[in-house]
């Protein structure tokens, strides 16, 4: 990967709900001085709803993407975000973002913006922010900022390819109609843990949840935050929600799929 840090203007000031990596969906819940955590787990070229906001018609989806497929290997299961599609209704504009380029749309105007350049972009309230092979910070006006993030790997390496990490930085700033994988955490969530003791898996304790009502078995992981250090990333401590975050998110991990990158569903 790259060796690179956000600039110090970028850095997220408070945010509850972030992807990045395999991938992984962490909420932080600063109420509780605690992270909770838990993974997707869908086919490569699905799209996931992350975020749709009717109040300010803002909706943001994901495609997954998959290691590369190594001759005489069986196919492994680590799986990422390779595609995000950003939508503002109201301005009837549409942001697509690679590992490869930007493209931004606003009615039939195609603008394409590479990573290897830092540049920015103002359309009435609307605010892109490029930093060279680093970042995209996406700011809706007087509301929230969303940032991808850009990780490289080996372009020789076998089996990892590039792939993006999301962000939001004052995403209390979406209204609280906002659902959506990452929206529907971006209020208040309450949880309990109790009856903490060694789990199956050495080294890790497994505890029990009370959360929306839902008692849960959960387990104390790790999960890698890229936030400070793009390259390598920070462990941070979380409790892990099993079987695609059932029982924490609404519904079911499939209720979030949707058919195009800019579905607003």
């Amino acid at each position: 990967m790259v060796a690179a840090r956000l600039p110090p203007a970028a850095y997220p000031t408070y945010h509850t709900a972030f992807i990045d990596g395999d991938p992984h969906f962490i909420i932080e819940v600063p109420s509780r001085n605690d992270i909770i955590c838990f993974n997707i787990n869908e086919k490569p070229g699905v799209i996931l709803n992350l975020v749709r906001d009717p109040a300010t018609g803002v909706t943001v989806n994901g495609q997954i993407i998959g290691n590369k497929k190594a001759a005489g290997k069986a196919e492994t299961s680590n799986t990422y975000f390779g595609k995000f599609g950003i939508i503002h209704k109201p301005l009837g504009m549409k942001i697509e973002v690679t590992p490869e380029v930007i493209a931004v749309h606003s009615g039939e105007t195609k603008t394409v913006f590479p990573w290897m350049e830092t540049a920015s972009l103002q359309h009435e309230s609307l605010k892109l922010v490029i930093t060279k092979e680093t970042s995209l910070s996406v700011t809706f006006g007087d509301g929230a900022t969303i940032v991808i993030l850009l990780h490289r790997v080996w372009k020789k390496h076998p089996l990892h390819q590039d792939f993006l990490g999301l962000y939001t930085l004052d995403e209390r700033r979406f209204s609280t109609q906002t659902h959506g994988l990452l929206g529907q955490f971006f209020h208040d969530l309450d949880f309990e843990v109790y009856d903490i003791h060694p789990g199956s898996d050495p080294g890790k304790s497994d505890a029990t949840m009370i959360v929306k009502g839902n008692k849960l078995t959960v387990t104390r992981g790790k999960q890698i935050d890229y936030r400070t250090d793009l390259k390598h990333g920070t462990f941070v401590p979380c409790w892990f929600i099993h079987n695609n975050g059932k029982g924490l998110i609404n519904g079911v991990s499939s209720d979030y799929v949707v058919s195009t990158l800019f579905d607003t569903m």
